[in-house]
C-alpha cells in the first residue's frame, strides 16, 4: 500500500486501480481488510481492529482515500463531509478539449440502480439532484487533455458523468461514453488532493497522491506547467 498520512486517528491511502474500497458483486477483498492487517501488524493489536471508511472512490478510480481509526474520528470526519468541509481536488484525463478551458458545470442528476450508472439533466427533473463543480485545463499532450476538477457536491460518478455530458468522457469510461477501456480495466480519473480539518489536533491537513505510474500520468507530470510545479510541492506529495 502507499500510505500518504498515518497517525493514531487516521489512515490516507493511495488506492490503485485494483483497489475495492467497498463491497460489490464480485466478492473481492476490500483495500479496508488489507489497512487493517497493516494496522495489527505493524501495532501488534490484539482482537478486532477498528476502522472506518470516510468516503469511497469509485472501482476505477485512483487517489487519497480516507480511513478512520477511532470511531471519533470517524464521527467528526462524516460531519465534515457532510457540512462540504473538505476540499477534494481530482484530475481527469479527456481526449476531447473542452469549448472552455474553465468553468462550472451544473447539472440534475439521476441514478439508475440497476445501470449502476447517473444520468445528468440542464434542468431540474423529479428526483434529480443538484450537482455542481468547477474544472480547468491545466495540461495537454498530442491527444488528451488534463482537467482539474474541484467538487462541489458528491453524487454518484458525477465527475465522469458530467463531462461526459460536456462532451468529454474520461479516458478508459467506456460507461460514460468513451471509444475504448484503459488495459488495467481502469479509468484516467484520479483524487489528487485531499484538504480537511483533522478531527483531533483540529490542523489542516493537506494531502496530494501521485497518479498511477503509466506513460500518460507521466507525460501530464513532466509539463512544466504552473499548476501542476506548484501541486508538487504540497505537503504529502511523495
Amino acid at each position: 500500500m502507499d500510505i500518504l498520512f498515518e497517525d493514531n486517528h487516521l489512515i490516507v491511502i493511495n488506492k490503485q486501480v485494483a483497489d475495492l474500497v467497498q463491497a460489490d458483486d464480485t466478492g473481492d477483498e476490500i483495500l479496508g481488510d488489507q489497512v487493517k492487517a497493516y494496522i495489527k501488524r505493524k501495532y501488534k493489536k490484539p482482537g478486532d481492529v477498528f476502522l472506518g471508511v470516510v468516503h469511497r472512490l469509485d472501482r476505477p478510480v485512483t487517489g487519497a482515500v480516507i480511513f478512520a481509526r477511532t470511531s471519533k474520528a470517524l464521527s467528526r470526519m462524516n460531519q465534515q463531509f457532510k457540512d462540504h468541509e473538505v476540499k477534494k481536488t481530482y484530475w481527469a484525463v479527456v481526449k476531447n478539449r473542452p469549448e472552455n478551458e474553465e468553468g462550472e458545470l451544473i447539472h440534475y442528476m439521476v441514478k439508475d440502480e440497476k445501470q449502476n450508472k447517473s444520468y445528468a439533466y440542464p434542468k431540474p427533473k423529479g428526483k434529480a439532484k443538484e450537482a455542481r463543480l468547477t474544472y480547468r485545463l491545466v495540461g495537454t499532450t498530442n491527444n488528451f487533455y488534463l482537467l482539474e476538477v474541484d467538487l462541489q457536491t458528491g453524487r454518484h460518478h458525477q465527475i465522469r458523468c458530467q463531462l461526459a455530458k460536456i462532451g468529454c468522457p474520461v479516458k478508459g469510461d467506456l460507461k460514460y461514453g468513451f471509444a475504448r477501456s484503459n488495459p488495467d480495466g481502469g479509468i484516467h480519473l484520479h483524487a489528487r488532493r485531499i484538504v480537511f480539518m483533522h478531527p483531533v489536533t483540529k490542523e489542516k491537513i493537506e494531502i496530494i497522491a501521485e497518479p498511477p505510474q503509466d506513460q500518460l500520468w507521466m507525460e501530464f507530470l513532466d509539463q512544466a506547467s504552473e499548476p501542476i510545479r506548484q501541486n508538487k510541492n504540497l505537503r504529502g506529495s511523495r
